[in-house]
């Protein structure tokens, strides 16, 4: 895509869409349409130094295109509450399946090609596995009001697109697994563990886990598919180009529901120790109990089958678990920069 394309980006005040911005400046494209509710002062700090058009509040949005009527030529819609501690669900509704609904019918009004976070909170317990095809997703069990709205907006999309006249011109529905990385203080209780860790041991040189809840997973041993942010956004551009790929060319990308994970779960105690292997310390780990509010939401196992995305084209190197903690704590968090 030429680097003067007019790209929105919503969601682009916190973790991933900010890093987004980053990575896509960093390649040339400074033509952004940023899209967020930008009421948090704190979250100033992810767009330090970032060049953008101009910032359009999340409830403006439609009457800002509609008035200012510009091409758009592409939409990453990465917006949405992220919160899985929230269960008023009806805030879940609002922000992650009502308004993702929107963005898809402009998109398709306007053929603009659409890339959308989806989340690996729709997979449950992982009862059904963690394939990315569409043949299950209306079976799936998610354990919080955050992955139903993931997993209804995803039926949704699926549904309309079996009609092209109903859909955008292109479109991926990206399920994030456990992200880490820059950018993501503003989170608070739902930064990732890293996050967390490393203040931890700053404060007093130890690091808390929750015990296992689960027989046959011991403390520290629950295993996700940590994926590193750097990739995330990779991937987001990756998946730009091919769109804009000449008509000569074999697009091998098809629409459809895609995992974004490193396809290789790893436990959290090996998280911890890189943190510390990071500040050149030996890991102190304390194994607590499990917060009651969240004991029996809690996902033991999640790791995406990467074959889709792979099958699509999409070969390139993902940071190992040791290489993104060591560089988000060394080039980041030590450093208290932003990416």
């Amino acid at each position: 895509m030429n680097t003067s394309s007019t790209i929105i980006i919503t969601g682009a005040y916190g973790f991933i869409g900010s890093c987004l911005v980053s990575h896509l400046n960093q390649n040339g494209y400074e033509n952004l349409i940023l899209v967020d509710a930008f009421d948090d002062e704190e979250k100033e700090l992810n767009l330090l130094h970032k060049k953008y058009k101009v910032r359009v509040e999340r409830d403006n949005l439609f009457e800002w295109l509609q008035k200012e009527n510009i091409q758009i030529d592409f939409l990453f819609h990465l917006g949405a509450r992220t919160d899985t501690t929230e269960f008023d669900y009806s805030i879940h509704q609002k922000l992650n399946v009502e308004y993702s609904q929107k963005i898809w019918e402009y998109c398709t009004l306007n053929k603009i090609p659409l890339v959308y976070a989806s989340s690996a909170a729709t997979y449950g317990d992982g009862e059904q596995g963690y394939n990315d095809n569409h043949y299950i997703i209306e079976t799936l069990k998610p354990l919080n009001p955050y992955g139903v709205s993931k997993n209804e907006f995803d039926k949704w999309a699926v549904h309309h697109a079996e009609n092209e006249n109903f859909a955008p011109p292109f479109w991926v529905g990206l399920k994030f697994f456990n992200v880490y990385g820059p950018n993501e203080y503003h989170k608070e209780r739902m930064a990732s563990v890293i996050f967390h860790s490393f203040n931890q041991i700053k404060q007093n040189g130890k690091v808390k886990l929750f015990k296992s809840h689960k027989e046959g997973f011991e403390d520290g041993k629950q295993l996700r598919d940590f994926v590193y942010v750097k990739d995330v956004v990779s991937v987001c551009n990756w998946l730009m180009q091919e769109w804009c790929m000449p008509p000569s060319s074999i697009m091998k990308v098809n629409n459809g529901l895609y995992n974004l994970g490193t396809g290789k779960a790893r436990p959290f105690s090996d998280l911890v120790t890189a943190v510390f292997t990071g500040l050149n310390l030996p890991p102190v780990i304390e194994y607590i109990d499990m917060p009651l509010d969240i004991r029996d939401k809690y996902q033991y196992f999640t790791e995406a089958n990467m074959s889709k995305l792979h099958h699509a084209g999409y070969h390139n190197h993902f940071y190992s678990l040791e290489d993104g903690v060591i560089d988000y704590v060394q080039n980041y968090l030590s450093k208290n920069l932003f990416y």
